[in-house]
């Protein structure tokens, strides 16, 4: 079969540059979106009159046949096949004729590739979101476990205040949260039809695009052809939540990967998902949390190549843009891997309370302490600097806090009662902050119940 487009060519395509040139290896993905969106072209053409019902439907039939073949892995490419959308024609028609010659009558491969890529999206993040969700149950499974196992919190990566295992995951559960709502967002940006836009001007056939939309499940047309064939904003909108996917998942595996350290010791991961040392008997490596941060920087790297690639294009279609699927093949194919790792990973994690409960020093409750004074009539501004002196007379002494006697807290401020010491206690600490989004019992069995409600 000739080239689609070689008829005013005198020379053939030069070897080096048909290589350079062909998007086969990587485009063969769309190959079910592709037959899927030439057969409701097929059917479109009825309708203008193109074809007869019966060419129609020879067409659809045939391209039945490639999709089998392609199925049954008995496909046989052509050195003619540039592309996918080659391919199907080529093979198309080889079985059914001359007919198969009609099919491409008012479309372009700049609003078929478009379709394709946007149909691929559409089905990558029905994917992703389904795999998301399982990590977030894994992550409300194990915050359930262990809702109110105390735990030092941090910030600026120093003991901070106390909080609790399940209100320390579930902290990690809301980031994806705001990732499923974007992917659904992408899906929304993708569900818009190109096809009918043929190469930049609309197609001359009077073609139901309505009609199209509705067989393919997209929700809506393109109001304009130029930009309807360059417009690759899904493509970085799927990049961009593939990036922040990579980045909160990055986060996690970062304090797991500190919390199993000797010297945290809160956590120890499943030996089915951390590998050893070729030369230290005695290493237990974290390796899958730490590839799950590093595939964070390849899945930020597509993204910002993709924008690269856009930045400077003029309206319309531009060889450019087949460098848009490569990336989002890549982020996809990443994440398909890297969520069921993490899932498997979180689902098999075991806690140790007990280190955890060795790091709940008197300085996480300065907080508390300030809060008592608070209680007792002082301005929060004087309370917080006479609990720092506190801090600071435990330090130069090099006793915690509870060590201080009352005298020692009295002669910082009389406002110090004997009842002081009570401040004292994690479990008191932790249940006082009953808010909505706070460690309080009620507080955490609320949060749970709103994170099973966002994943349903």
């Amino acid at each position: 079969m000739s080239k689609l487009w070689g008829g005013r060519f005198q020379k053939p395509t030069a070897e080096l540059v048909r290589k350079f040139n062909d998007s086969l290896p990587f485009d063969v993905r769309l190959v079910d979106e592709d037959i899927r969106g030439s057969m409701a072209w097929a059917r479109g053409l009825v309708g203008a009159g193109v074809l007869t019902p019966h060419e129609a439907q020879t067409l659809v039939d045939g391209l039945a046949q490639v999709q089998q073949e392609f199925t049954a892995g008995q496909f046989a490419f052509a050195p003619g096949d540039e592309d996918v959308h080659t391919a199907v024609e080529r093979r198309l028609t080889e079985i059914v004729g001359a007919v198969g010659g009609k099919l491409h009558t008012g479309r372009s491969r700049n609003d078929q590739v478009a379709t394709d890529f946007r149909l691929w999206v559409m089905g990558a993040v029905d994917a992703l979101l389904l795999h998301v969700a399982h990590l977030q149950e894994a992550l409300i499974a194990s915050a359930e476990a262990n809702l109110h196992t105390p735990m030092p919190g941090y910030t600026h990566l120093q003991h901070a205040q106390p909080v609790t295992w399940g209100h320390w995951i579930l902290s990690h559960f809301w980031p994806l949260q705001r990732d499923t709502v974007r992917l659904v967002g992408v899906r929304d940006m993708a569900s818009e039809l190109p096809l009918g836009s043929a190469a930049l001007a609309g197609t001359a056939y009077p073609v139901d695009r309505e009609f199209l939309a509705r067989e393919l499940g997209f929700t809506g047309v393109s109001q304009n052809s130029l930009d309807a064939v360059s417009n690759r904003d899904f493509a970085a909108d799927f990049l961009y939540a593939a990036a922040l996917i990579g980045l909160h998942l990055s986060r996690l595996s970062e304090q797991l990967i500190l919390f199993s350290s000797s010297e945290f010791g809160f956590v120890r991961l499943d030996d089915a998902y951390s590998t050893g040392s070729s030369l230290m008997p005695q290493k237990k490596n974290p390796d899958t949390l730490e590839l799950t941060r590093g595939k964070a920087g390849r899945l930020i790297g597509s993204l910002t190549g993709l924008l690269a690639t856009l930045k400077g294009l003029p309206s319309s279609y531009d060889k450019d843009l087949q460098e848009d699927k490569e990336p989002l093949f890549d982020a996809f194919d990443t994440l398909e891997v890297v969520l069921p790792v993490m899932t498997a990973v979180i689902s098999t994690l075991m806690l140790r309370p007990e280190r955890m409960a060795a790091q709940l020093e008197p300085t996480l409750l300065a907080t508390d302490l300030a809060d008592y004074l608070v209680k007792r009539g002082v301005p929060f501004r004087e309370a917080h600097h006479l609990v720092g002196q506190v801090v600071q007379a435990g330090e130069e002494r090099g006793v915690p806090l509870t060590a201080l006697a009352l005298a020692d807290l009295q002669a910082i401020s009389l406002h110090f009662g004997a009842d002081v010491l009570t401040v004292f206690d994690v479990a008191t600490s932790l249940a006082s902050r009953n808010v909505t989004g706070g460690t309080g019992p009620d507080a955490l069995q609320e949060q749970v119940m709103a994170a099973k409600t966002a994943v349903k």
